[in-house]
């Protein structure tokens, strides 16, 4: 039980961050994980440049499924809320640019 709970902290839920620097109270929401965001989303957005249908689809799927993961932690009340809503932010809006390019495919 414990080390599938180390093993869920140090899950990939955006790029390189993991769930734990998303969580915990430190590092600070801002500037530190914001500027993490930032330069993650630029990293993942320039990634999908280069991805055919199929695997646009797959990282799709991945994030919806990072972002349920951090969004359902027990106890999520006494856990860093803004910077789960900074991810939850900064992921709504990797999704909204996959689905773009997923349509993009399409045409």
């Amino acid at each position: 039980m414990e080390k599938e709970i180390l093993t869920e902290l140090d899950r990939k839920i955006f790029g390189q961050i993991t769930t734990k620097e998303i969580i915990g109270a430190s590092p600070p929401a801002v500037p530190y994980t914001k500027n993490l965001l930032d330069a993650e989303l630029q990293n993942l957005t320039t990634q999908l440049e280069s991805q055919n249908k199929e695997s646009l689809q797959k990282l799709l799927e991945e994030q919806q499924i990072a972002e349920k993961h951090v969004n359902s932690r027990p106890g999520a009340m006494a856990l860093a809320q803004d910077k789960i809503q900074l991810f939850t932010e900064y992921s709504q809006k990797y999704i909204q640019t996959i689905n773009k390019k997923i349509l993009s495919k399409n045409s």
